[in-house]
């Protein structure tokens, strides 16, 4: 099978995806039911700002799923979570639902002063960070033969990749990561490595090492799992992506979001989760708790 175009920062695909799960929570014959049914009968789209690191798992697991279970189409766009933020208060991205990686992108988009973009959001699935490695270079087979990560990393030659701290909750974990490691084991040549780490966009780094253009990378277990990459912990580290999900304000298809949102959280997804290296979590709300449709607040986490 061909390895996954996880190089695309731009995932557009038109699938059809069913109201069912939010269907089967709203009373027949409410008003909600209806503009569910009417907009599934109409197939439209359902537009979904997603974390970079989710790029392969919903083009191949939740969208084909979404799609079977019939209804709305389906739009997303997979970019860091706090570049997507950036974007989505600058005007320059519009969507139905934002999945971050980090509840600071969120917060970044409450209140007046951050244009009211979100009102509530809840943590409900998480993902450890791990350092994936190519077995074919020379500091992958150290890697693969069990010399500990923070004596490879500081090695002259290895090439490692990363995302940026200032786009990508996942380049701050990174960061928090190495220094954790090198305060814990007092090793200061892991902090100086840092600087020859090289930085990439989230969706680019997977395909980079696929590609065999680097020797490490700090990804998400999702990443790595769903791209086959080889991986070891970062013990005596332990950092995890902790996955966001609300429907912004001004969305321009609240009813499709709250379908979406309906389906990603029901009961049926926790196997598929693990699969592919999410771990579900107990949904942790904050927000306002009126601002959530009201089929939603069980699934949401608001009581």
């Amino acid at each position: 099978m061909p390895a996954p175009t996880l190089h695309r920062q731009y995932l557009k695909t038109s699938i059809a995806v069913a109201a069912a799960a939010l269907l089967v929570a709203l009373p027949a014959g409410s008003v909600a039911h209806a503009q569910v049914s009417a907009k599934a009968a109409g197939k439209a789209p359902v537009s979904v700002l997603f974390a970079g690191s989710l790029v392969n798992y919903a083009e191949h697991d939740l969208g084909p799923a979404f799609q079977r279970a019939a209804g709305y189409s389906f739009e997303g766009f997979g970019g860091g979570s706090t570049e997507l933020a950036n974007e989505i208060k600058g005007g320059v991205r519009q969507g139905d639902v934002f999945l971050s990686a980090s509840a600071t992108a969120d917060r970044a988009l409450e209140g007046s002063r951050n244009g009211n973009w979100v009102s509530w959001y809840s943590s409900f699935m998480a993902s450890p960070l791990v350092l994936a490695y190519n077995p074919r270079s020379r500091f992958g087979a150290e890697l693969a033969h069990g010399k500990p990560w923070y004596q490879v990393l500081t090695q002259r030659g290895i090439r490692v990749g990363r995302t940026d701290p200032k786009l990508d909750p996942k380049g701050v974990l990174s960061a928090e990561a190495i220094s954790g490691a090198a305060s814990k084991l007092r090793l200061p040549a892991l902090a100086r490595a840092e600087a020859r780490f090289e930085t990439f966009p989230e969706t680019t780094l997977v395909g980079r090492m696929q590609a065999g253009q680097l020797d490490a990378g700090f990804f998400y277990a999702v990443e790595a799992k769903t791209a086959k990459l080889a991986t070891v912990s970062l013990a005596p580290v332990y950092k995890y992506a902790e996955y966001t999900i609300t429907i912004l304000n001004r969305a321009p298809d609240r009813a499709g979001a709250a379908s979406f949102l309906g389906y990603l959280l029901s009961a049926d997804r926790s196997y598929t989760l693990r699969k592919d290296g999410l771990n579900p979590m107990k949904p942790r709300f904050s927000g306002s708790r009126t601002a959530v449709p009201a089929a939603l607040r069980k699934l949401v986490g608001t009581h």
